[in-house]
């Protein structure tokens, strides 16, 4: 099974820079229609299905050292 539209726009979102505090919330509303909190729940998901680590290795294990890293800080 593949992954759906909504986690291709997710991970291809996760693949753009962002400049400014609040730009990539706006455009997790405006492109996906998600609110942020919901986006960040659906991510960290992501994160951990194998199909998202298939499709996109370098953005899913560059977000899962970070995600690991502030783990680690608390």
């Amino acid at each position: 099974m593949e992954l759906g539209p909504r986690e291709h726009a997710i991970l291809a979102l996760e693949r753009r820079g962002f400049t400014g505090p609040g730009v990539k919330e706006r455009a997790i509303r405006e492109e996906l229609g998600l609110p942020p909190v919901r986006y960040y729940q659906l991510l960290n998901a992501l994160l951990d299905d194998q199909r998202a680590l298939a499709h996109d290795p370098v953005t899913v294990n560059r977000l899962r050292r970070v995600r690991d890293a502030r783990r680690s800080e608390r």
